[in-house]
């Protein structure tokens, strides 16, 4: 069975190449662009990994990585954090709320998959 990535990015180019590459690779993709409503998008697709952008609309990708790490149920589910910047404090903060990586926009999609295929492998 196909691994399942819940891509959580409100960037449409973004969303699509992840998806494009992922999708080839045999992942099933579930896409979701609303911060506010990542956690019950979460819940219900009971993905194998999580890709969450930091920055989204109505809702930061720290708050719900936090929200993650609190949820008894979720609380191991690998997640990878994609960020436009790419400063230190950022990934001090996504490391310290148990984020399993962390990558910086522009970023190779070939990286993207090569990381969560191996997050999978070790999760």
């Amino acid at each position: 069975m196909a691994n399942h990535v819940l891509l959580i990015e409100d960037e449409p180019n973004i969303m699509e190449a992840i998806r494009f590459i992922l999708s080839r690779d045999g992942w099933k993709v579930t896409c979701h662009a609303d911060g506010a409503t990542a956690m019950a998008a979460i819940q219900r697709a009971l993905p194998d990994v999580v890709v969450l952008d930091v920055m989204l609309p109505n809702r930061s990708g720290f708050d719900i990585l936090k929200d993650l790490r609190g949820d008894p149920a979720l609380k191991d589910l690998p997640v990878l954090m994609l960020t436009a910047k790419g400063q230190a404090k950022d990934r001090e903060l996504a490391a310290l709320l148990g984020s399993n990586d962390f990558m910086t926009k522009p970023f190779s999609n070939a990286e993207v998959r090569d990381r969560l295929r191996a997050m999978v492998r070790h999760g």
